[in-house]
């Protein structure tokens, strides 16, 4: 469980912004997988496990949260005081914005792949729904993603390319 903290940490911080907050929601998780950790099955993925408590502890703290703190999102108190002035630093914000639009089913599926590196197999176990399933949001996201970025050409052509690739007779 130990060496799988900075992937938690890495996953949490899909759904939330704010890095304490992420760190909580991976506290959580770890304080819900020791407690049920004669519900792990030796043999099966250590990490898919972890991924999946966290999910679910995720979507249990946005009912509570929407039911007692409507709001708090908006909160002015949590947004950085200055901007950075770097080109670099820009660029990394506008990404980093343009993710957290996502819708979060494509935020999850996106980080999970894409920067935590899981296979196509355990994305889907994590977010309880079908390899295809996975696969388009992937493939969604990263369109998205694009054109939010103003690289509609890029985006024309992972489209074009992706057409291609479903039907190669096209």
């Amino acid at each position: 469980m130990v060496r799988l903290i900075p992937a938690m940490r890495a996953f949490a911080r899909t759904f939330y912004r704010n890095p304490d907050t992420a760190d909580d929601l991976v506290q959580e998780t770890l304080v819900r997988a020791l407690s049920a950790i004669g519900q792990f099955r030796p043999g099966t993925s250590m990490k898919s496990w972890l991924f999946t408590i966290m999910r679910n502890a995720f979507y249990t703290k946005v009912k509570i949260e929407t039911r007692e703190a409507p709001g708090a999102t908006d909160c002015v108190s949590l947004q950085a005081s200055s901007d950075s002035t770097q080109e670099w630093s820009v660029r990394g914000r506008e990404l980093a914005r343009a993710i957290q639009r996502l819708p979060q089913q494509q935020r999850e599926v996106l980080v999970l792949i894409g920067v935590l590196g899981v296979s196509y197999d355990e994305a889907a176990a994590i977010c309880g729904c079908a390899m295809g399933t996975v696969k388009s949001r992937l493939s969604r996201a990263r369109l998205r993603l694009l054109e939010e970025l103003g690289e509609t050409s890029a985006a024309s052509s992972l489209e074009r390319d992706e057409r291609h690739t479903v039907d190669p007779n096209r």
